[in-house]
C-alpha cells in the first residue's frame, strides 16, 4: 500500500537579510511606461538566499506605493499594511484614486513562515496611459495622398492561375513637425493609427517595435504606446516625424480574393475592410521643472510627403527605392517646403487605449547556411530554420539595380521556391539601390513573411552567405520552457513547436505566418494555449487577444471562427470546438496564472455564449448550423460528426463555466452550470454511449474527446479507452486525428492505463505522425499530416502551411505526462511532479517557468534504476509520484547541505520548495 510523506528539510530561515522579493510586475509587465487601469494589479517572486533552501513560505505582504516625484518619504499612495497571506500574484491596487499620466513607484516586503521579515524590494514603477477621449488632444491625420496606390503585374494563385485584376499597393506616407521646446525633465510620446507607424524625434527611432499599434476590433478598440523620448529632446529647435502604412487596417488581410472590381471598396478587393485610409495620432508631452507642460500634436501643421517605401503591405510585401531617401526628413533644419499639409481624419471615435500586450519587434538574427545559384542569376539562401520575419539585405552595385527578395518555407524537388502555398499574398520585398559606393543594406518595414529560403534575383555580382540575413519578428513573449530527451526525434519536436508557437504568437495568435490567412483562428487557439503556456508566459498577449475575442463576438451570442474579425464569410459564422475558444482560452489563463480578472472581465460575453449555446439546442442533440470545420484535417474514413462535437464541447464548456463562477464567487452561476453540464451529459451519453462503453461515433476523436472531456462515467470508462486502444492498434499504432481530436488523443491514453500506446504515438515515424514530420526535415509543425510527401514533395496547395501549430498541441502530454511537471491547483499555488517513462525513452527534461518559479523534472532510467533531480518553485507545495517501487532514496544532495542518503517507504511524497534528488528501483508502467 502506498504512503504518503510528508518531506520537510528544515531550515533556519529561508530568508537572510539580503534575501527580498524579486521580479516585480504590474499588470504582467515590468515597469510599464502605460497601463490601461487605474487599478493595476502587482506580483512578485520569492528568491531564495542560498541555493540550498528549502520549504520558502510567504506567511505575509506589505506593498507600499508612492508617487515617483515624492518617493516613499511622503505620505504614499497607498500602504496595504501588513497582511497575512501567501498570495504574491493578481494583488489589486487599493490606495488613492489613480489617473492618467499619473506616475508611480512601488515595493513590497515579505514575512517568512517563521514571521520573518524581508527587507524592502528595490522600487519598481509604472505609469498611467491615456485612459479617456479627453486625454487626447491630438488629432488624426492623413495624407491627401492616401488614394494613391499602385497597380503590380497580376498574381497567381495557389494552381497558378492568373486572378483577375491586379495588386492594389499603396506606399507609405511620411509626417513630420519642427517644435521648439525649453530645457525638460521629461518628454513623453503617446501614439497611435489606423494603420501601421514606426515613430522618430530628431532623427532617432523612438523604439524597435514593428507594426504599432497592432491589430484590434478597430470600430470598437484602437490601441496606443507610449514612449520616454527625453533623452531625444534638446533645448532648442526639434523635429517629430511619423512614417505610416495600410496594415491591418486598410491593407490586405486574411483571403486576398481579389476580383478586379473597384479598388476602394471595401473588401472586394481583400482590402479597406476596416477603412480606405490610414490615420496617425501622435501625441508629445514636455514637461519641464518648474511643473508647466507643453505638448505637440498631430494637426494640420504637419507637413506630408511621400518617400522610398513606394509600395507596402503586410501579406504583399515592401518596395523601397533608395534613390528617393530624405536624408534628415525627421531632424530639425529639412526643407520641408515642397511637403504638402497634413489633412485631418475624421469620424472616427473608437476608444483608444495602452496596448496590454507584449509589442512586435526584431527577436533575434539568423545568418543563412547555404546559399547556390539555381538559375543564372537566381540565388537561394536556406537559413536552416523556418522562421516569421525578414531579411536584411547587404548589396553594392549601381544606382537602379533592383534586387527581388521572395520566400519560401520549402523547396520542390527541383530546387525552385514552392510559393504555391502562400496563395494570395505576393510576399515578395523589392529593393533598388541608390548607388553608395560603400555598400547599402536595408530591412523592410512593415511587411513580415513566414520562410525558411530567400531568393534574390537581380544581385549585382554574385552574393556571399552575407548577402542576407534573417531577422526574426515576432510578439517579444517571454520563452522559458526547455524540454530534452534521450529521443533525438523528440527534441527536435519540441524545439519545431516553440519555433512554430513563435513565428505564430504575432499581436494574436495566427494559425499561420506565409499565406493569405494570418488570422486568429479560434479553434487553433484553444487546442494550443495550455500547450503555448509550458513554453512561455502568455498572460498579457492573451489579455489583448481575449479582448479582441469579445469585442468581435457574435451579436447573436457566439464567438466568432477568428479574431479579430474583418470579413464576415457566409461559411465562417461559429464552429463547434472553435467558438469553445471563448471558454477554453480564459479558463486556461486562470489556471496557469491565477488571473481571475480575466473571468470577471469576460463573463457577461460568456454567460451569453453559454446562454445561446443552450437556446439553439433546446433538445440537446447537438447542433447543426455550424461552419462544419469539425475534426479539421483527420485522416480516418470514419468522421466525427458536427452534432457530437458540439455537444461534447457544450457539456465542456458548461464544466469550465462551473469552475470559474466558483472561482469569482459568483455561486448562483456556479450552481447553475454544475446542473447544465450534469443534463448535457446525459443527453450526450444517451445519444452516444452504449453499454459495453462503446460510441455511436467509433474513431479515435470520438473516443479521446469524450475521456479528456469526462464525459463518460466511471464504471464504463476503462471499456471505451479499451475501444480507443484498439482503434489505435487496429491502425498500425498511428492516428487517425485532425485538429480537434490531436490534442486529447495522447492524454486520454495516460489517464486510462494505456500510457504505453500514447508512447508508441509520440515516437511513431511512419505517416501520419510527429515522427514522420521530424525525419522529413520539418523544422517547424506543419498544418497537415502530409504536408510533404516523400518520393511526391509539397502537397495540396491550396491549404499547406509548414508552420502550424495546432498539432503540436501534443507539447502539453510531453511536458505535463513524459517529463511529469504541471499544476495541481490554480496558478500552481500546488504543483503535481509525476513522470512517466514510456516507448524506448530512457531520460527526459523538461522545466518551465511558473508564476512562483521554476518547476523543474529530470529524469532518467538505467540498469533497472530510476533517478530524478526536481526543482520545486518557492512558495508551493509538491505532490510528486516517483514510478519506483520499494523505497524511494533521497541521493547526496550538495544543494541541500545533506550528506548522505534518506530512505523513504512508498512512491508518494509531498514536498516543499527547493531543489531534490531521488532514485529507486524502477517500476515499469
Amino acid at each position: 500500500m502506498k504512503k504518503t510523506l510528508l518531506f520537510a528539510a528544515m531550515i533556519s530561515s529561508a530568508f537572510a537579510a539580503d534575501s527580498v522579493p524579486s521580479e516585480l510586475r504590474c499588470e504582467y509587465h515590468a515597469s510599464p511606461l502605460a497601463i490601461g487601469t487605474t487599478a493595476p494589479r502587482f506580483s512578485w517572486k520569492l528568491s531564495p538566499s542560498t541555493s540550498a533552501a528549502r520549504d520558502i513560505q510567504q506567511s505575509a505582504y506589505e506593498i507600499q506605493v508612492a508617487r515617483e516625484a515624492d518617493g516613499f518619504e511622503k505620505t504614499p499612495l497607498w500602504s496595504s499594511g501588513k497582511i497575512a497571506s501567501a498570495a504574491t500574484d493578481q494583488i489589486k491596487y487599493a490606495g488613492d484614486p489613480l489617473v492618467s499620466r499619473d506616475r508611480a513607484i512601488w515595493r513590497v516586503r515579505v514575512w517568512d513562515g517563521a514571521g520573518v521579515a524581508s527587507e524592502w524590494s528595490q522600487p519598481t514603477s509604472f505609469g498611467v496611459g491615456l485612459l479617456g477621449q479627453a486625454d487626447w488632444s491630438a488629432l488624426w491625420i492623413s495624407s491627401k495622398e492616401d488614394h494613391s496606390f499602385t497597380t503590380t503585374e497580376n498574381v497567381q494563385n495557389f494552381i497558378g492561375d492568373p486572378i483577375l485584376g491586379k495588386l492594389v499597393l499603396t506606399p507609405a506616407k511620411y509626417f513630420r513637425k519642427e517644435f521648439e521646446s525649453p530645457a525638460i525633465v521629461r518628454a513623453t510620446a503617446h501614439a497611435t493609427a489606423l494603420g501601421v507607424y514606426t515613430l522618430e524625434v530628431n532623427g532617432k527611432r523612438v523604439s524597435d517595435e514593428r507594426l504599432a499599434p497592432g491589430w484590434s476590433a478597430y470600430q470598437r478598440r484602437i490601441h496606443s504606446q507610449t514612449y520616454d523620448v527625453t533623452k531625444l529632446i534638446r533645448e532648442g529647435k526639434n523635429a517629430i516625424a511619423a512614417t505610416l502604412a495600410d496594415g491591418w487596417y486598410s491593407g490586405y488581410v486574411a483571403y486576398g480574393l481579389f476580383t478586379g472590381q473597384e479598388a476602394l471598396v471595401p473588401g472586394v478587393n481583400g482590402r479597406y475592410y476596416y477603412g480606405v485610409s490610414p490615420a496617425v495620432r501622435v501625441q508629445l508631452e514636455l514637461e519641464m521643472a518648474d511643473g508647466s507642460r507643453k505638448t505637440i500634436i498631430t494637426d494640420p501643421s504637419w507637413k506630408t510627403s511621400l518617400g522610398p517605401i513606394t509600395e507596402t503591405d503586410i501579406l504583399m510585401g515592401e518596395s523601397y527605392d533608395a534613390r528617393k531617401e530624405m536624408p534628415g526628413w525627421s531632424s530639425p533644419g529639412f526643407d520641408d517646403s515642397s511637403w504638402e499639409s497634413a489633412v485631418c481624419k475624421t469620424g472616427t471615435a473608437s476608444k483608444v487605449e495602452p496596448h496590454p500586450g507584449v509589442p512586435v519587434r526584431p527577436i533575434e538574427e539568423m545568418a543563412p547556411k547555404t546559399v547556390r545559384e539555381h538559375q543564372p542569376g537566381v540565388f537561394i539562401f536556406d537559413l536552416g530554420q523556418n522562421i516569421s520575419g525578414v531579411v536584411r539585405l547587404k548589396v553594392k552595385g549601381k544606382a537602379g539595380d533592383k534586387v527581388k527578395i521572395r520566400y519560401a518555407e520549402v523547396l520542390h524537388n527541383d530546387g525552385r521556391l514552392s510559393t504555391e502555398n502562400l496563395r494570395c499574398a505576393r510576399s515578395v520585398d523589392t529593393y533598388i539601390l541608390k548607388g553608395d559606393p560603400a555598400g547599402e543594406t536595408w530591412t523592410p518595414e512593415f511587411t513580415y513573411h513566414g520562410f525558411q529560403y530567400i531568393e534574390l534575383t537581380g544581385f549585382p555580382g554574385q552574393p556571399g552567405l552575407d548577402a542576407v540575413t534573417g531577422i526574426v519578428i515576432h510578439s517579444d513573449v517571454p520563452y522559458h520552457g526547455t524540454f530534452e530527451s534521450s529521443d533525438p526525434m523528440l527534441n527536435r519536436l519540441y524545439q519545431n513547436m516553440v519555433w512554430t508557437q513563435r513565428a505564430n504568437f504575432f499581436e494574436m495568435p495566427t494559425d499561420c505566418p506565409q499565406r493569405d490567412e494570418r488570422m486568429g483562428w479560434t479553434g487553433d487557439a484553444q487546442i494550443y494555449v495550455r500547450a503555448a503556456t509550458f513554453n512561455a508566459d502568455i498572460a498579457s498577449f492573451y489579455t489583448k487577444w481575449l479582448r479582441d475575442l469579445n469585442d468581435d463576438a457574435w451579436d447573436y451570442g457566439a464567438y466568432a471562427a477568428y479574431a479579430p474579425r474583418p470579413l464576415a464569410r457566409p461559411n465562417e459564422h461559429h464552429a463547434a470546438g472553435w467558438m469553445d475558444a471563448g471558454v477554453i482560452c480564459p479558463w486556461t489563463i486562470w489556471q496557469i496564472y491565477g488571473d481571475t480578472g480575466v473571468i470577471s472581465e469576460h463573463w457577461r460575453k460568456m454567460n451569453d455564449f453559454m446562454d445561446w449555446r443552450t437556446a439553439r439546442d433546446p433538445e440537446l442533440k447537438g447542433a447543426i448550423d455550424d461552419c462544419g470545420f469539425g475534426d479539421w484535417l483527420s485522416v480516418g474514413e470514419v468522421k466525427t460528426s458536427i452534432p457530437f462535437i458540439d455537444l461534447a464541447y457544450h457539456a465542456y464548456d458548461a464544466k469550465l463555466m462551473a469552475e470559474m463562477a466558483a472561482a469569482i464567487g459568483n455561486e448562483k452561476d456556479a450552481q447553475k452550470y454544475q446542473e447544465l453540464e450534469k443534463k448535457v451529459t446525459a443527453a450526450f451519453q444517451k445519444a452516444y454511449l452504449m453499454p459495453d462503453g462503446k460510441l455511436g461515433i467509433h474513431n479515435q476523436t470520438a473516443y479521446a474527446m469524450a475521456l479528456f472531456f469526462d464525459l463518460i462515467p466511471a464504471d464504463q470508462r476503462q471499456a471505451a479507452a479499451g475501444h480507443l486502444a484498439g482503434l489505435v492498434k487496429e491502425n498500425g499504432n498511428k492516428m487517425t486525428t485532425g485538429f480537434l481530436g490531436t490534442r486529447p488523443l495522447l492524454p486520454a491514453l495516460s489517464a486510462t492505463g494505456h500510457h504505453d500506446i500514447a508512447g508508441i504515438l509520440m515516437q511513431q515515424r511512419e505517416y501520419p505522425s510527429w515522427g514522420y514530420e521530424v525525419d522529413n526535415g520539418a523544422t517547424t509543425i506543419w498544418e497537415r499530416w502530409n504536408s510533404y510527401i516523400k518520393g511526391s514533395g509539397v502537397h495540396e496547395p491550396s491549404m499547406n502551411s509548414f508552420s502550424h501549430y495546432a498539432f503540436g498541441a501534443v507539447c502539453e502530454w510531453m511536458m505535463g505526462e513524459l517529463a511529469g511537471i504541471d499544476r495541481a491547483a490554480p496558478g500552481f499555488d500546488r504543483v503535481k511532479i509525476a513522470p512517466r517513462p514510456t516507448g524506448t525513452i530512457t531520460s527526459a527534461a523538461a522545466a518551465m517557468e511558473t508564476r512562483h518559479g521554476k518547476l523543474a523534472c529530470s529524469w532518467k532510467v538505467e540498469s533497472g534504476k530510476f533517478s530524478a533531480n526536481l526543482t520545486v518553485p518557492p512558495n508551493t507545495t509538491a505532490d510528486v509520484t516517483l514510478p519506483v517501487q520499494g523505497e524511494v532514496r533521497e541521493g547526496d544532495s550538495p544543494a541541500a547541505g545533506k550528506p548522505g542518503i534518506r530512505k523513504i517507504q512508498g512512491n508518494q511524497l509531498t514536498l516543499g520548495s527547493g531543489s531534490y534528488q531521488f532514485s529507486g528501483d524502477f517500476l515499469a508502467p
